[in-house]
């Protein structure tokens, strides 16, 4: 083992923390803190730069799992939860952590702690590579890219509208930093979020990325050219007319579409009827097939599709399923989604 891994040990046990602290720093760790729950351990990551986080699943306030969905979706720190349950393990991977078998603790065994440590280290590794992998830029031609953008549509794009869930946050702030001051239109953001974790969203979205300001929409809001409006949890957010070009927000409490509310799909919807070939719309990261259906429409209005590359999302099934519907007009990595969508507004 090289370099060492600076991480946070997160378990409610003392005693357990105490065991991994040894046995972690014995064996090419470094460990940056030790938390008791997960709401310590997001706390913790806010204030701190780690490696990863390994993390018990069974803890009071916020087990590891609800804690993932912020580290890994909003913060973008990679996660290993252990645990003696194996039938949690889809569910952690699809929230997009890494999972490991918990080893008994009972013996205190020096060569069970040390295999355990090992399975870390090299998850970690893997990850760390992965993630390396697809974050490589592809070779754009941004000549052929800003003649398609600018040359043949003839779209005079009047709505930004935006979809997402795992790694959402972390995705829309790369986005919206990119468009720079005083953009033009005004931009809808549907993203997959627990209740109690908007308004702190928000807040966070306002400190990394202040050129385009960010409130929680509001029913019968008119939404602003140059500023951001987010769905608030359990709440669909839709247009309900549009006045002078500019929209008019809906907040409906009709039953979750696939389990979910708000779901981008309602969204994509509505921009589609209200301003056909008027809509610009953005799916990027997330679990599921949201957002793809509503893509759809945006198309055959006669509006404009980006989804996100596999090579930049944590989870590609949202875009993904966009592009297997045909609903996607481009697909581009992360670092290229701000300055096509510039260069579609001129």
């Amino acid at each position: 083992m090289s370099d060492l891994l600076k991480v946070l040990i997160v378990d409610d046990s003392a005693i357990t923390r105490g065991l991994f602290e040894r046995a972690f720093t014995k064996n090419g760790f470094e460990i940056a803190g030790m938390v008791s729950n997960g709401r310590k351990a997001v706390d913790f990551c806010r204030a701190h730069k780690i490696d990863a986080v390994i993390s018990d699943y069974d803890m009071p306030e916020m087990n590891g799992l609800e804690a993932c969905k912020i580290l890994v979706g909003e913060l973008g720190v990679p996660v290993v939860i252990y645990s003696d349950d194996l039938s949690i393990k889809s569910e952690v991977l699809a929230a997009g952590a890494a999972f490991e078998k918990k080893p008994s603790l009972s013996s205190f065994d020096e060569v069970v702690l040390k295999d355990f440590t090992i399975r870390i280290h090299s998850t970690i590794e893997k990850n760390k590579n992965s993630s390396e992998r697809k974050n490589s830029k592809k070779n754009i031609d941004y000549d052929a890219l800003e003649k398609e953008c600018t040359f043949s549509l003839d779209n005079s794009f009047k709505i930004l509208c935006i979809g997402a869930s795992t790694g959402g946050p972390t995705a829309v702030q790369a986005v919206l930093s990119g468009l720079g001051n005083n953009f033009p239109l005004p931009v809808l953001y549907t993203q997959h979020i627990d209740v109690g974790a908007d308004e702190k969203m928000v807040r966070w979205f306002n400190q990394v990325c202040p050129n385009v300001p960010m409130s929680l929409a509001r029913d019968g809001e008119i939404a602003k050219p140059g500023r951001a409006y987010m769905a608030p949890a359990e709440k669909h957010l839709i247009i309900d007319y549009v006045k002078n070009d500019l929209p008019v927000l809906k907040l409906s409490d009709e039953p979750p579409e696939r389990f979910l509310r708000p779901a981008v799909n309602k969204l994509f919807r509505s921009a589609a009827k209200l301003y056909k070939k008027s809509c610009l719309a953005l799916l990027l990261t997330g679990m599921g097939q949201d957002g793809a259906e509503g893509c759809k429409e945006i198309i055959d209005a006669g509006g404009y599709t980006i989804c996100e590359d596999e090579t930049t999302c944590t989870v590609f099934g949202m875009p993904q399923a966009a592009i297997e519907l045909k609903a996607a007009s481009r697909v581009l990595p992360r670092d290229y989604i701000a300055r096509a969508v510039i260069n579609l507004t001129r």
